[in-house]
């Protein structure tokens, strides 16, 4: 099998040093990124549908820099000013600094944890007399309200952004050997903006079991996977399947 050109579901790599960029050039790959899913903001006419008073929360809860952004988005729209005592409490110390973008970092209350909710929840119980907001996407993983619920915290979700699919009907006659997927969501906009595709000799790779669950609750075939034992990355998991089916 002779694989010559790969299709990779997200958005191109900023820097010039890309794993991907080495796989093209060890192998003579064309290498093509395009996001097959975007993020777009709650206008601020939908969230005020939803009743939710920010005045009412002590502490907001961000897990991505994206929560970050849309928080300060949508407090500015709806004209509230964010008060300067309000706790900040961060799933990691890079979306803290993150923070710097809208408030005085050294003036406020943050706290962050290594990098997942239940890092954070020592911390969380400790405020527990706090109201706080979780700002969050139509897609929140559920360890997140669970963890708050099991703990006993006062908190509330808001979906501030929504994950969409991007329309791709540019792509409609072009054909590539591997399609890389990352996210459940990829998967399902490459079935949304095609709905007759057949993948006859495509590969598809999968990162993540539940990106691979997604694909094959749809009816493809998963031909790459990732991570795997000895094989962490998906650009490792593209290099070994093509050396393995040369």
């Amino acid at each position: 099998m002779n694989i010559k050109s790969i299709l990779v579901s997200q958005p191109e790599p900023k820097t010039q040093k890309s794993p991907y960029r080495d796989l093209a050039e060890k192998f003579k790959l064309k290498v093509d990124f395009r996001p097959f899913i975007h993020v777009e903001g709650v206008a601020s006419q939908e969230f005020r549908q939803n009743r939710i008073n920010l005045e009412e929360f002590t502490a907001v809860i961000f897990t991505s820099r994206m929560a970050v952004d849309h928080y300060f988005r949508i407090a500015s729209e709806t004209r509230f000013a964010v008060p300067d005592d309000m706790k900040y409490f961060c799933i990691s110390e890079a979306v803290a600094y993150y923070l710097q973008n809208y408030v005085v970092y050294r003036k406020r209350k943050i706290f962050f944890g290594k990098q997942s909710i239940v890092d954070l929840m020592d911390t969380i119980i400790k405020h527990k007399s706090e109201k706080f907001l979780v700002p969050c996407s139509d897609i929140q993983r559920k360890i997140i309200p669970d963890s708050l619920t099991k703990n006993e915290i006062n908190f509330k979700n808001v979906v501030l952004y929504k994950t969409v699919c991007s329309d791709l009907s540019d792509l409609e006659d072009v054909k590539y050997d591997i399609l890389v997927f990352y996210s459940p969501s990829g998967i399902q906009s490459l079935v949304k903006n095609f709905p007759e595709f057949e993948q006859n000799g495509t590969k598809i790779a999968a990162f993540g079991p539940t990106t691979a669950k997604a694909a094959k609750d749809l009816g493809l075939r998963i031909d790459i996977k990732a991570p795997m034992p000895g094989i962490p990355s998906m650009t490792m998991a593209i290099e070994d399947f093509i050396k393995t089916n040369k």
